[in-house]
């Protein structure tokens, strides 16, 4: 039977590892304050390094008795799907806008880090690291400049008419010349006025200022907002 023992500077090798590549991912996660970040990375990747451990040299006195049958992949093969759970409480939606799935993937990440440092795999855990913090860093100000301004934005559109009985056209015809479609429109009257909420498409390229800026101007309109924005400039 090979030696399935480690040294205990060799464990304490292994966690400090894992405390150093995974905290550089919760740093970055921490600096955009995302709602995981250097802490709970850290914590994380040091519970997947030790779950590792245990699973893999743990259990070595009672491999010397009869009939035991050693899989140690069965421990760390939970870690996969525990980490759904923590990961799923990052993410959080709210209407149309879903936030929280890069932090749950980093999360995934890091514990797939802190089992690979378990496991002694440290040059795939540290490219790994490599990896997810030029995705994180450098594909950022890809989305910023190359897929944002392509990208087509949901959004709700608020405005509200003096004129219970004033047709709102003025306000449909603006928006198509602003490349923003109507999916949706939902109106109430209240207290002599005409409240609409409209659930719009904004195509790239657009001017959503611009539009807002005629609305306001059109006669009647008391009131006008956008929701849900995420790219306007």
């Amino acid at each position: 039977m090979p030696d399935l023992t480690l040294s205990y500077s060799e464990i304490a090798l292994r966690l400090i590892i894992t405390v150093i590549l995974c905290g550089i991912i919760g740093f970055e996660r921490e600096i955009r304050d995302q709602p995981a970040g250097f802490r709970t990375h850290i914590l994380l990747g040091i519970g997947a390094t030790l779950f590792t451990l245990i699973s893999a040299y743990g259990f070595e006195p009672f491999l010397r008795a009869d009939n035991v049958r050693f899989d140690p992949s069965r421990i760390a093969a939970q870690i996969v799907t525990g980490v759904g759970f923590l990961g799923a409480g990052t993410i959080i939606q709210r209407g149309r806008d879903i936030r929280g799935l890069t932090t749950a993937a980093s999360l995934w990440a890091v514990a797939a880090i802190g089992t690979a440092v378990g496991a002694g795999y440290l040059f795939g855990a540290a490219a790994t690291t490599i990896v997810v913090m030029a995705a994180l860093l450098g594909l950022r100000r890809v989305r910023t400049s190359l897929i944002s301004p392509l990208r087509v934005e949901h959004s709700e559109l608020n405005f509200t008419l003096e004129d219970p009985g004033s047709d709102p056209s003025n306000v449909i015809d603006i928006l198509t010349r602003h490349s923003i479609t109507v999916r949706n429109m939902d109106t109430e009257v209240t207290e002599g006025r005409a409240h609409y909420k409209l659930q719009i498409l904004i195509h790239p390229p657009h001017d959503v200022h611009g539009a807002l800026g005629e609305i306001a101007r059109l006669s009647g309109v008391e009131k006008v907002s956008v929701t849900g924005l995420h790219n306007i400039d």
